[in-house]
């Protein structure tokens, strides 16, 4: 899996942000394993935005969230996702089963 980190309009590197945005990244994989690559953007405008765009096989899914802080932002970018990836994972195995007798 690809991963891409983007600062946008901030002073200097952030290595504790990058190291959280891959690890949040590389945790994706445990929900679905067709993930081919996420990017994450930092945005420091009048809040401090994350914007994380997961492309999986057949989908793309986008979690976004600002806040007073980076962390928080990328908290909650990341638990949107993650809630995109296991509504997606449901609806795929649920296609699958569909008329199979248990």
């Amino acid at each position: 899996m690809k991963t891409q980190v983007t600062f946008r309009h901030t002073k200097g590197h952030h290595p504790k942000l990058h190291e959280d945005a891959l690890a949040h990244a590389e945790a994706f994989v445990k929900y679905h394993d067709g993930i081919i690559s996420t990017n994450v953007e930092f945005l420091n405008e009048t809040d401090k935005t994350v914007i994380i765009t997961t492309h999986l096989q057949g989908a793309t899914l986008v979690g976004k969230d600002g806040s007073d802080d980076f962390h928080k932002s990328l908290n909650s970018a990341a638990d949107k996702v993650v809630r995109q990836i296991k509504k997606l994972k449901t609806k795929q195995i649920s296609v699958r089963t569909k008329g199979v007798e248990v």
